[in-house]
């Protein structure tokens, strides 16, 4: 029952104490109460058969209380009252129940598509690629990759479009919670004199009198704060966030970057833990530690984006991922017999207080796993790197693990490449070639290969509304490039060429502009 309160936060475990602890100790968990038979349960623990049902049928009626299913009160109603009856020796007068068809929910597939909210990125190609509308309402979404892959300018197109009218945005104000540098404002003044969404808003505002498609974004609708440890995060999004959520009708929560504060502050204790003498108990510990405050983290942004129907959209930082070489798969033909044992330990030899290294009898072999089951196997379907085994570009992982990867709903990843060209403008004598032929032949320079710009990609690696884009950088992904006014898509027949001969004007648009100021 370790997971009780992970599971039902709310659940009153102090009337059902001494049961509790009991089935604790027997590694009983949740699911088992619910799925088990009370006489099954009765055997593992030497509990009184009716105060198991009393127990289980509560942890029923809470889990129903929690997914809002409705009348199903009166249902567990009857089964307590049953079990309490038959402690007196009393027979319920509760009326038996209709079938479970009978209940109502609290949503229906029409109410979820009446409630359906999105905010857009401003770009059709972008929109179309989360699923339609863009970053949805109710649902915590990340988006991760390397720096300078366009995270933060992702972030800010939707801190201004969440306060667009629908369809385009919820037609609320945002908050921005930063744990790196502060919010670049001047960035934002760009994104609105610059977008032409935003400058048709004040066009058509002033042609109707202020009734045109929606109100123009503003900065002030905009609010944003600083995390500088993790002391203060956890103060923020318990205390205050909600506070300002209802205050102001929040329709979108930002927190740039999830895994700063995280890596700071246990990356801190660990160094600490390697000087002390029990180096590899206070390091599991730390994890251990970690992996509590992140499934907290995740518990609250989730309840704070059902609770009041906003978006939740989180940046994460990615580390470079090594290669591990991967055990062979085995083969059902190999004969039990041909697995190596190890040979028996020696009486004489004193055995160590920790049970490893642990020597396996004769008669059973060591548990040998599956490749497939492997970390490093998995991982490609949930991280976004490691899918495509014909990528050439270096592989990552996003930070705070596969337990932050399980308290998030959706994982959006940004990828980005070099571009590189040549110019004119750098030419060594032996870039120099020779052009036509005969006498009339000139010289022209072609210089060396450079860096003119970068290539960029948003894929879905997964999410709750929508589709997966697929392996690697493919059909699915969608190229973007970062502007003045945001983010925008790049055509995919021409998004090579365009990006090459936009490289090579912007190069020759600054050589050009050189000669002139010299």
């Amino acid at each position: 029952m370790t997971d009780l309160l992970r599971v039902l936060p709310h659940f009153p475990v102090a009337q059902y104490a001494n049961l509790i602890s009991t089935l604790e100790k027997v590694g009983l968990t949740t699911s088992d109460l619910l799925t088990l038979e009370a006489a099954d349960i009765g055997k593992r623990t030497q509990l009184p058969l009716l105060d198991i049902k009393r127990l289980c049928a509560a942890v029923l009626a809470a889990l129903h209380d929690d997914l809002g299913v409705f009348a199903t009160s009166r249902r567990t109603q009857q089964s307590i009252s049953q079990v309490q009856g038959q402690q007196h020796g009393q027979t319920s007068t509760v009326p038996a129940m209709p079938p479970i068809g009978w209940q109502t929910l609290k949503n229906t597939p029409a109410s979820l598509a009446a409630q359906w909210q999105t905010i857009s990125t401003l770009d059709p190609d972008l929109d179309h690629a989360l699923g339609g509308g863009g970053i949805p309402a109710g649902y915590v979404t990340e988006i991760t990759g390397e720096s300078g892959a366009g995270k933060t300018q992702f972030l800010l197109t939707l801190l201004l479009s969440v306060q667009l009218p629908p369809p385009h945005g919820l037609g609320r104000p945002a908050l921005y919670i930063s744990t790196e540098a502060p919010l670049s404002t001047r960035r934002l003044a760009q994104m609105l004199t610059t977008n032409p969404f935003f400058v048709d808003l004040d066009s058509e505002s002033g042609r109707e009198g202020g009734g045109g498609r929606g109100k123009r974004p503003s900065l002030d609708n905009i609010i944003s704060t600083v995390t500088p440890d993790l002391e203060s995060q956890d103060h923020i999004l318990t205390y205050q966030v909600p506070v300002e959520i209802e205050r102001r009708n929040i329709g979108l929560l930002v927190l740039d970057s999830v895994a700063a504060n995280y890596r700071a502050e246990f990356d801190r204790s660990s160094k600490a833990a390697a000087t002390s003498s029990s180096t590899s108990g206070a390091r599991s510990f730390n994890m251990g530690v970690r992996t509590a405050e992140l499934v907290r983290l995740g518990m609250q942004l989730r309840d704070l984006a059902q609770k009041y129907n906003l978006a939740v959209v989180v940046s994460n930082q990615v580390a470079d991922r090594f290669e591990t070489k991967m055990p062979e798969p085995i083969s059902s033909s190999i004969p039990r017999s041909s697995i190596p044992i190890p040979p028996p330990r020696s009486s004489n030899v004193s055995t160590p207080s920790t049970p490893y290294p642990r020597d396996y009898p004769a008669d059973e072999p060591p548990t040998i796993y599956h490749p497939a089951l492997h970390l490093d196997n998995q991982q490609r379907f949930f991280t976004g790197w490691g899918d495509d085994p014909y990528a050439s570009y270096a592989l990552k992982t996003p930070s705070l693990g596969l337990v932050w990867s399980t308290q998030i709903s959706a994982r959006i990843a940004l990828f980005k490449r070099p571009a590189y060209g040549r110019s004119k403008y750098q030419a060594d004598d032996d870039d120099i070639v020779v052009v036509g032929g005969g006498g009339g032949g000139g010289r022209e320079a072609v210089g060396m290969p450079m860096l003119k710009s970068w290539r960029r990609w948003m894929k879905v690696v997964f999410a709750g509304w929508t589709a997966e884009s697929g392996t690697g950088l493919g059909e699915g992904s969608v190229e973007f490039e970062v502007w003045m006014g945001g983010l925008r898509g790049v055509g995919k027949k021409n998004g090579k060429e365009k990006g090459t001969k936009k490289g090579e004007g912007d190069l020759e648009e600054s050589g050009k502009g050189k000669e002139k100021e010299g």
